[in-house]
């Protein structure tokens, strides 16, 4: 995994140019919150209850006049207010700055930011912490017809690259084996990356390992031809801004097959498994793909039931579903 930093150098911009940067609202409440805290492109988003898209755009603007540090951690960029001198943008900077906490929205603001750390902290740890059992407690289906439906539903054609994003410990990549050619796994949990690695040694697959959120995938834009998200849906908080960047790592008229649980009313999941949501409507799950650009998005039925059993041996027998869509093709 590479790291590298660096702070956007530009020459610093004329006095009027500045001032018409740092005049917006939205700018100054990214700015108020990167000074507290180092945050992901998709963190930032979510900190402020903005698009991604849009908070990208003003981040542009503000590496422009280099008031950003940005660290690179493979394809991750995070970023912090830069420390600034006595130069222009650091005196005008150095004036702003104590009135910020005026903003109106901004306890609102901090009040996102506590809970996106929080989140981002419990994540991390929780996944860590299951991974050794995490097959024991969570991968249980009764027939295991969706993971062969989702397979055969990715590997139109053989000599594919698939993207298994939230994949765990493997299970959904493991079907794939003698369907594709290349497998990227991805997860936020470098403890379930290591379990996947120990399931997936001789399978044969070309393989690469991961570390990543799915609101900022570490893969290239059209990187991959076809993307799984298998049961992993309810762990997120938005899934327009997850769907927005499946969109952009898969090729054009490549495919997205997503398994999922309907909404159901085991409250104990959410402890025993970390589930952020009991089940998800299979019309939101539409939607958010059709929002974020997916076209031929289709909900399909499967003869298979999620198992999973607690640590204090609770247990559960849910349906599933899938939800497949297709990023559209170039233009001809």
């Amino acid at each position: 995994m590479i790291d590298t930093a660096r702070m956007a150098a530009t020459a610093t911009p004329a006095l009027p140019t500045l001032l018409r940067l740092l005049a917006d609202g939205t700018r100054l409440r990214m700015l108020a919150l990167l000074r507290r805290e180092e945050l992901t492109v998709g963190e930032l988003a979510r900190a402020l209850g903005l698009a991604q898209s849009r908070v990208s755009n003003h981040l542009r603007q503000l590496r422009e006049i280099g008031l950003l540090f940005e660290r690179h951690v493979g394809k991750h960029t995070h970023l912090k207010l830069a420390g600034r001198g006595n130069d222009l943008i650091g005196r005008v900077w150095s004036a702003l700055e104590e009135s910020l906490a005026d903003m109106p929205e901004h306890a609102a603001d901090l009040a996102r930011l506590d809970g996106v750390l929080a989140e981002r902290q419990r994540g991390a740890d929780f996944f860590d912490r299951v991974a050794g059992d995490y097959d024991k407690l969570a991968v249980r289906f009764s027939s295991g017809q969706a993971r062969q439906r989702t397979a055969a539903h990715l590997a139109a054609a053989r000599g594919l690259t698939v993207a298994d994003l939230g994949c765990g410990t493997g299970y959904m990549t493991q079907p794939l084996v003698g369907l594709v050619e290349r497998v990227v796994c991805v997860d936020r949990s470098e403890a379930m990356l290591e379990q996947a690695r120990e399931r997936l040694a001789d399978s044969g697959l070309d393989l690469e390992f991961r570390v990543g959120d799915l609101d900022l995938l570490p893969i290239a834009d059209g990187e991959v031809d076809a993307l799984v998200a298998g049961m992993v849906l309810h762990h997120l908080a938005d899934l327009e801004h997850a769907f927005t960047e499946m969109r952009r790592v898969v090729r054009p008229g490549g495919r997205a097959v997503v398994l999922e649980l309907f909404p159901h009313t085991q409250t104990w999941i959410h402890e025993a498994l970390g589930d952020r949501f009991l089940g998800i409507a299979p019309t939101d799950v539409t939607r958010a793909m059709e929002r974020s650009g997916f076209v031929n998005v289709v909900i399909d039925a499967v003869e298979d039931r999620y198992e999973p059993v607690g640590p204090g041996g609770e247990s559960a027998s849910l349906p599933l579903y899938l939800v497949r869509g297709e990023r559209p093709p170039e233009p001809v």
